[in-house]
């Protein structure tokens, strides 16, 4: 559903508006105007480029590329056979190691990815979810083979497996086991790796399916109130585990509709963490989250505009008050990104944080009639949805009946039908036209990754030791049949290098494997 916009905004638009208590002051309840006092004149947003293809070996030279040119933070992209928890060799990996991401099958492998970058130096996104923890696991375990302690770890792994179920569809276990080893996890951080936020609650995802930008405010939010429902019901402190939970949000074409999306993001995640969850630190009524453009916009007709559609998404995370960013490459629509092509995304942000003086104001936007009132209707909508969510059960509810599959799934169509109508005006695509769109260079992944990886697996496989890694997995697959904590056990396996299959194949035998139910 599109919002209606008035020609003109004035004071009669914002209603019984109450600075004090919607706007008030940046670093203080509701975080309408940013999380922290100072904002970026204090310290800017980490500029956080996504990247991974191949071995673990290419990607670790793009990351030392990319951290030579400036980049403040590392985002591991991986391929779909790692997203989906098959190790490289296995049968449904044919065709798609290393193509969409970078392979990870092992510890091993996560040790290879970060050779020679210091972890208690860098902050790093891991963008899994299914098999999050096992990933987790690894890169604790590569930290340690560092010498580096879970301690100093910092970064955040997404985790975020109900928008999974809702829009992207990488999922390994049934809705309950996936959510009970999410809670697990909650409840390890604190103790072993508290500066490590133990989830990414992902709008992403949900918009690039196809949603609204008020649908995907208000199920992300619906999902991260779930998550912390579960971890009240464990037993864990809210106030222990609340600060480590973070967002990612999708930054769309509607320039101000994205920034005060943020804005209300903030204000309604503060508001319900106070008042209906009875949290009393102020970390946990702060909503931290990193962005990214949207993938879904780019074209692969006319690339080179894509540069200026994602120099206008950042602008507007930036003035929404991002703690973290990655600007999407003018080529990812039609490949990986080459190194120039990411470049030029990074310089993006460098720009715009050096030379075009909007790190200098905080929330400088703030009091216009027209964004104060449109993040008050974005507030109202997300809680209208929240009304519905509740009427069809909750999330989960929701989730198994098909209710948020079928309202993305009408949004994208309602959204494709304005575009193939001429009633949405897309640049290169529906109007403005060439017949020569000048195709730009392509990064091109070959069939060598997967022997590579292949053959690495294999001597993985002949040089550790196998009856500690059988014994390990044994423990494991005690651990899930017990409702134990599985985190501590996990790990073992990690260091034991055992594969990513391996243990999600010890976790399937006891919590079975996921298979959506049809809905359409």
């Amino acid at each position: 559903m599109t919002i209606e916009r008035r020609p003109v905004y004035g004071p009669d638009d914002l209603g019984d508006f109450a600075p004090d208590r919607q706007l008030g002051t940046p670093g203080e309840f509701p975080f309408t105007r940013g999380i922290h006092r100072t904002m970026y004149r204090g310290r800017l947003w980490t500029m956080r480029q996504f990247a991974g293809f191949g071995t673990a070996e290419d990607t670790n030279r793009r990351y030392k590329f990319l951290l030579d040119h400036g980049q403040t933070g590392l985002s591991v992209a991986f391929d779909f056979p790692t997203l989906m928890g098959y190790d490289s060799d296995h049968p449904r990996a044919e065709g798609e190691v290393g193509k969409c991401g970078v392979a990870i099958s092992s510890a091993a492998d996560m040790e290879d990815l970060f050779r020679g970058i210091p972890l208690d130096q860098v902050s790093t996104s891991m963008t899994i979810n299914g098999p999050a923890a096992m990933l987790f696991c690894f890169y604790v375990a590569a930290a340690e083979r560092q010498g580096v302690p879970g301690a100093a770890l910092r970064g955040t792994i997404q985790n975020d497996i109900l928008k999974e179920y809702m829009a992207q569809h990488a999922w390994l276990f049934p809705v309950e086991p996936a959510l009970k080893i999410i809670v697990d996890l909650f409840a390890w951080a604190p103790r072993h790796a508290p500066q490590w936020n133990t989830i990414s609650i992902s709008g992403y995802h949900i918009r690039e399916a196809g949603a609204t930008a008020a649908q995907e405010l208000a199920f992300t939010l619906a999902n991260g109130f779930t998550y912390v429902e579960r971890g009240l019901a464990r037993g864990l402190d809210l106030d222990e585990f609340a600060p480590r939970l973070s967002f990612f949000w999708d930054i769309h074409n509607d320039f101000f509709e994205e920034i005060a999306k943020l804005r209300a993001a903030r204000r309604i995640w503060a508001r319900h963490m106070r008042e209906r969850y009875g949290a009393t630190s102020p970390r946990s009524w702060m909503m931290r989250f990193h962005s990214q453009t949207a993938g879904v916009t780019l074209t692969a007709q006319q690339p080179l505009n894509n540069i200026v559609r994602v120099a206008y998404q950042a602008l507007a995370a930036v003035l929404g008050g991002t703690q973290s960013l990655h600007t999407n490459s003018l080529d990812e629509t039609l490949a990986l990104p080459t190194e120039q092509a990411v470049q030029v995304a990074l310089r993006t942000q460098q720009i715009l944080a050096h030379e075009t003086g909007v790190a200098q104001v905080i929330d400088p936007l703030g009091g216009s009639y027209y964004l104060e009132a449109l993040t008050d209707q974005l507030e109202r909508e997300a809680e209208a949805l929240f009304a519905e969510i509740h009427t069809v059960g909750g999330v989960v509810r929701g989730i198994e009946s098909g209710w948020f599959q079928r309202q993305i799934a009408q949004s994208a169509a309602a959204f494709q039908r304005e575009v193939e109508e001429g009633d949405r005006v897309i640049v290169g695509v529906n109007e403005f036209t060439t017949d020569d769109d000048h195709p730009v260079e392509v990064l091109r992944i070959t069939n060598d990754t997967e022997e590579t990886q292949r053959r690495r697996l294999g001597r993985l496989r002949a040089e550790r030791d196998g009856p500690l890694a059988e014994r390990r997995l044994e423990e494991l697959r005690q651990a899930a049949l017990n409702d134990h904590d599985v985190i501590a056990p996990m790990l073992n396996c990690a260091r034991a290098y055992c594969t990513l299959y391996e243990i999600r194949h010890a976790l399937e035998a006891v919590y079975g494997a996921y298979r959506e139910p049809v809905f359409f």
